[in-house]
């Protein structure tokens, strides 16, 4: 029996998640794996801020915040979790201490510093350190540099991560694992190491409910693939003289979740997506031995690029080799 399977919920916090035990894709089961899932979000921004919050209030029972930016008052318009009172201080510091009282059960770290890859490794192997959780990483950063050291680390330790931007009026979100499905490559794979990177928030303003719009999506996309480890229940029905065990659905398939690739368009509101392929000549996640250190990893063999489909459609499912996707330079 797994330790999901073995606990069980306190009433408080049955009555508390009830709206999503009440899901049968999640149930109790699932909302005990939330409680063992530790989320490290990078970057207390826009993004950042509002997927802790939605994360830490649904019942993700370990959260680490890293970011080394003090609040200042043009942040407050679209990062609600802070105010006046606020500014000057370190983002993470504060984010810590209002989400201690927003979700008592759910333990907070923060690290106020900037992201390095000597501090990265230090912040990666404090995630590591919790052997029997769940663990998931939330690229919420603004900076190239920054997401291609989250990038490695997260390739390397085999972790599940969702990348979320927005800049302007578009957005992008996906999420990679190379565990679960490594042929949708990593971050590297869309953005390489020369991309330049002209627009973000700051060059090319944005407003408040996009930023809101991709930090909701970042946060579902991550309750999702942490769900995805919940192991099934089955319930006895009973009809008439008959009774037949009925299983719980999955929240998604694993195809659905991992390699894809999704624009948001707040003018227009619309997304689009297309399907995410591995670049075998990668740097990070390719077929080089030295570039993983999970050798189960090795085995599959590199994707190939795939022929686009319906691509005037409002709502378009695009399978592309993003060699070749505009505005690449958008964080």
């Amino acid at each position: 029996m797994s330790m999901t399977q073995a606990q069980s919920l306190a009433d408080k916090d049955f009555i508390r998640y009830s709206r999503q035990i009440f899901l049968p894709e999640v149930g109790e089961a699932g909302q005990l794996q939330l409680k063992q899932a530790h989320v490290l979000i990078v970057g207390l921004g826009g993004l950042g801020q509002l997927a802790a919050q939605y994360l830490a209030c649904a019942g993700v029972g370990r959260l680490t915040l890293v970011d080394s930016d003090r609040v200042e008052l043009s942040n407050l318009p679209r990062q609600l979790l802070f105010s006046d009172d606020d500014i000057g201080h370190h983002k993470a510091l504060i984010a810590k201490q209002k989400l201690a009282v927003l979700a008592q059960g759910c333990e907070i770290d923060a690290v106020a510093e900037h992201l390095t890859l000597e501090s990265a490794n230090a912040v990666f192997a404090r995630l590591l350190d919790h052997s029997k959780e769940t663990r998931l990483v939330l690229d919420c950063t603004d900076n190239l540099v920054a997401r291609h050291c989250i990038n490695r680390l997260s390739v390397e330790h085999a972790l599940p991560l969702v990348s979320a931007s927005i800049a302007a009026f578009n957005g992008q979100l996906f999420a990679v694992d190379q565990q679960r499905f490594p042929l949708g490559g990593c971050y590297h794979c869309i953005f390489p190491s020369d991309t330049r990177a002209p627009q973000n928030c700051t060059s090319q303003g944005v407003l408040g409910p996009s930023v809101g719009v991709m930090a909701s999506m970042q946060a579902l996309l991550a309750m999702q693939l942490l769900l995805l480890a919940t192991p099934p229940t089955s319930t006895t029905q009973q009809t008439g003289n008959q009774s037949f065990e009925e299983t719980s659905p999955p929240i998604a398939s694993t195809r659905a979740l991992l390699g894809r690739f999704w624009r948001f368009d707040a003018k227009l509101l619309q997304w689009h997506s297309a399907a995410l392929t591995r670049d075998p000549e990668c740097e990070v996640c390719g077929l080089k031995p030295s570039s993983l250190k999970s050798s189960a990893l090795m085995s599959r063999e590199p994707s190939k690029s795939v022929e686009r489909a319906n691509a005037n459609t409002h709502h378009s499912t695009t399978a592309v080799s993003f060699k070749s996707v505009p505005n690449r330079g958008l964080l």
